[in-house]
């Protein structure tokens, strides 16, 4: 069995189509993309990986192949295939949440973290987030959610640093994408200081996923108010003053015993 006999074996099992034409093997991805393989070397057996995306109207495709890698085994070019496999479902879970188009998150509103594209936000309750991170994981989309409740001082943080952003002395020396950046950075670095975080957990299943995020939207109210920092270990009951007052009254006692014993 040829190696890319192997390799359409090695797909079809795992439900991927494939098709070989003269020298070269063509995966499908999407109606747009496709992967391509061009064996290099019968015997090693190697293959080079080539991403090709349609450059033409769909009655008239015309692929343009980029070289991305190369694969020197079966196991290699099954799972180059299934890593671009999951890329692409995380390319339309998150175009799935930014454009709502399940009806379950009909009423969220989500939009891309700038420093982040894998990152999407909603804002939620009067003063809450639900983020999602979309990301491959061994070859397999894996979309971990949070909800995140922020500080009461944090809008007024915000402000502050917004105020310094504008009040540079020659703002010409910084343009407004640097601006924008130093902002979300800020924002992210106040987030954190002032934020109370409920982990939700990760799935692999977009439907799964809907369905948290609509629970999530329905509970988001009952979960900010709930959500509150913790109280200052001073609000605890003082039992021992480890490192206070405490130590120099050990240590006077321990004066006067020595004291005493000299004495004696």
């Amino acid at each position: 069995m040829s190696f890319f006999e192997e390799i359409a074996a090695a797909l079809d099992a795992e439900g991927i189509e494939s098709r070989v034409n003269d020298e070269v093997m063509f995966v499908p991805i999407t109606s747009d993309v496709e992967i391509q393989f061009v064996e290099i070397d019968p015997l090693m057996p190697a293959a080079n990986v080539y991403i090709a995306a349609s450059t033409g109207p769909e009655e008239d495709v015309d692929f343009e192949a980029a070289l991305v890698s190369v694969v020197f085994s079966l196991e290699d070019a099954v799972r180059t295939v299934a890593e671009h496999v999951a890329t692409d479902q995380v390319v339309t879970i998150l175009r799935d949440l930014l454009e709502s188009t399940d009806e379950r998150i009909a009423d969220l509103t989500f939009l891309q973290d700038p420093m982040d594209p894998s990152v999407v936000i909603a804002e939620v309750a009067d003063n809450s987030q639900l983020i999602v991170e979309v990301s491959v994981e061994d070859a397999e989309v894996v979309a971990h959610v949070s909800f995140v409740t922020l500080g009461a001082e944090f809008e007024e943080m915000v402000g502050e640093a917004v105020d310094n952003l504008w009040d540079l002395e020659d703002p010409e020396d910084i343009t407004d994408e640097e601006r924008e950046r130093i902002f979300y950075e800020a924002a992210a670095e106040i987030g954190a200081m002032t934020e109370e975080v409920l982990e939700l957990g990760s799935f692999s299943d977009p439907d799964r996923l809907f369905d948290v995020l609509s629970l999530a939207a329905d509970h988001a109210e009952d979960w900010e108010s709930q959500l509150m920092p913790l109280d200052d270990f001073d609000d605890e009951p003082e039992v021992y003053d480890i490192f206070g007052e405490d130590d120099e009254d050990f240590e006077e006692d321990l004066d006067d015993e020595e004291d005493l014993k000299d004495a004696e």
